[in-house]
């Protein structure tokens, strides 16, 4: 058999991401991401757990009547009342977990080891009577007693399961224990065995790979990686791994999986770590100029794989480390050509603003080529004034008065703070000339005390087209209008 043949991705995002403490996702936002998990190529999606609650059942139905592509499976416990509930989800298939240590079924179950197999072989009959697919796991397999998880998984194949699944649920495998374990479960078991690990000791995305190359047929991970505790298998890297250091084609489309991780950062309101792999901000983003340099010459040098791949793309960032080599890539990013007098000047203006602490946003760079260059740019937008109202007992109010092609134009708008306020005031005066959205917005204080000097940093798009710029002040207000001013004019241009 080929190595990777055959091999399937579970989701589980909809089901362990909710286990995280403060996530709660709404029926509509399960349904986006599992949209995407679909565009993706996901083979099967866990949409939840259909006993949970009346919500649940109505986020899994609003699924399963989306007709994805996708087999759209219940997470279940060994009862069939949980099978009932999933039954009325139309769900295709069952995630049925069994506990198999006897940590798991003395303590939490309270059972012995035969009424665990008498109730899941009760179960799995059931289920299959209804028509539904079996996915049969033994929970906190890692620290069963092999040779009963073995016979457990026998009398779930003889019972009807279509798929058994090993779970490693406190992490404590290692890689060489799995590769031991999937190559003794491929050879015994005629159905497909599946892997699903959590991240307690950082191994999750290793094991997944070892079990894999040792016949697992399927795995289980998430988006992010995230999960209750440490967190689940990352699928963005675990597809990565697969596609690029192993050249096993998975038929996930790669393109969409940094689209897909912020749509789950955002919804779920858990942040991606700016150093993760593959997704994270700096995963693509340059400063040192030596690396830069080799940038230049081959992009490979100092990246493993294109960052379109991911449908991402490369960032460079300069400070006092910058060198020719970075602001000459980062304005080529800007489509602006200099010679060597004006790249020493521009280069000069970067270092003095990076000695001060600080990176050069694409404005800041804009700018400084601009008046290097000599290219002075009338900006369209220009700010006359801005009023805010606000309190404990007042909603949040601005009215802003700007000129844009030297046209007065005066909006006003409401928000769930002054800056809120104050951001879509200026988006609505400006929505006749184009759609700007706010991408990102990060604060920080430069120096103590209430009246410190703050720097606001905006990301704005439109029309495909992002730009970045920052504003700094003692008020917070006036920074986040001077950033966003900036970025528009940059947009605008």
């Amino acid at each position: 058999m080929a190595l990777f043949e055959n091999v399937r991705f579970l989701d589980t995002t909809l089901r362990d991401g909710e286990q995280t403490p403060g996530v709660a996702l709404t029926c509509e936002e399960k349904l986006w991401i599992a949209r995407k998990l679909d565009e993706m190529g996901v083979h099967i999606i866990e949409a939840g757990s259909a006993i949970t609650s009346e919500g649940e059942r109505n986020a899994i139905r609003g699924i399963t009547a989306e007709g994805l592509d996708s087999e759209i499976c219940s997470y279940c416990r060994i009862m069939k009342q949980d099978v009932d509930y999933a039954l009325e989800c139309d769900v295709d298939s069952i995630h049925l977990v069994a506990p198999v240590s006897d940590l798991h079924i003395n303590v939490k179950l309270k059972k012995d080891r035969q009424a665990v197999r008498e109730m899941s072989t009760s179960v799995i009959e059931y289920a299959k009577d209804h028509g539904l697919i079996v996915e049969f796991s033994g929970e906190d397999a890692s620290r069963a007693d092999f040779d009963f998880l073995k016979s457990l998984y026998q009398e779930g194949i003889d019972a009807g399961a279509d798929r058994l699944c090993y779970c490693d649920t406190v992490g404590m495998l290692v890689p060489e224990k799995t590769e031991n374990i999937f190559s003794e479960l491929s050879r015994a078991c005629n159905v497909p065995v599946s892997i699903h690990c959590h991240d307690d000791f950082g191994l999750s995305v290793a094991n997944t790979i070892a079990a894999l190359k040792a016949g697992a047929g399927e795995a289980h991970m998430t988006i992010n990686g995230i999960g209750e505790r440490a967190g689940n298998t990352s699928l963005e890297e675990v597809v990565m791994i697969l596609e690029w250091l192993y050249d096993h084609r998975t038929g996930i489309k790669s393109e969409e999986i940094y689209k897909t991780s912020r749509l789950v950062s955002r919804l779920t309101g858990i942040p991606v770590a700016i150093n993760k792999s593959l997704v994270g901000g700096n995963a693509f983003t340059h400063e040192a100029g030596i690396h830069v340099h080799g940038l230049l010459a081959d992009t490979s040098t100092y990246e493993p794989l294109k960052p379109e791949v991911l449908g991402r793309e490369r960032k460079i960032v300069l400070g006092k480390h910058a060198g020719k080599s970075s602001v000459t890539l980062a304005l080529k990013e800007l489509g602006l050509e200099v010679d060597d007098s004006q790249l020493n000047e521009i280069l000069s203006r970067v270092k003095e603003i990076g000695d001060h602490g600080k990176h050069v946003t694409d404005s800041d760079l804009q700018t400084i080529a601009d008046t290097v260059l000599n290219i002075y740019r009338e900006s369209r937008v220009k700010l006359k004034d801005f009023t805010i109202v606000s309190g404990n007992q007042v909603m949040p109010t601005a009215s802003v008065r700007i000129t844009v092609d030297g046209e007065e134009v005066v909006e006003a708008d409401i928000g769930d703070g002054p800056v809120d306020a104050v951001v879509k005031g200026i988006r609505k005066a400006v929505s006749g000339i184009g759609d700007v959205q706010l991408e990102e917005y990060h604060v920080d204080a430069i120096t103590g005390g209430t009246d410190a000097l703050v720097e606001v940093r905006v990301k704005l798009s439109k029309d495909g087209k992002m730009v970045s710029s920052r504003g700094a002040r003692t008020d917070i207000i006036t920074a986040s209008v001077e950033a966003v001013i900036n970025a528009i004019n940059q947009l605008m241009n």
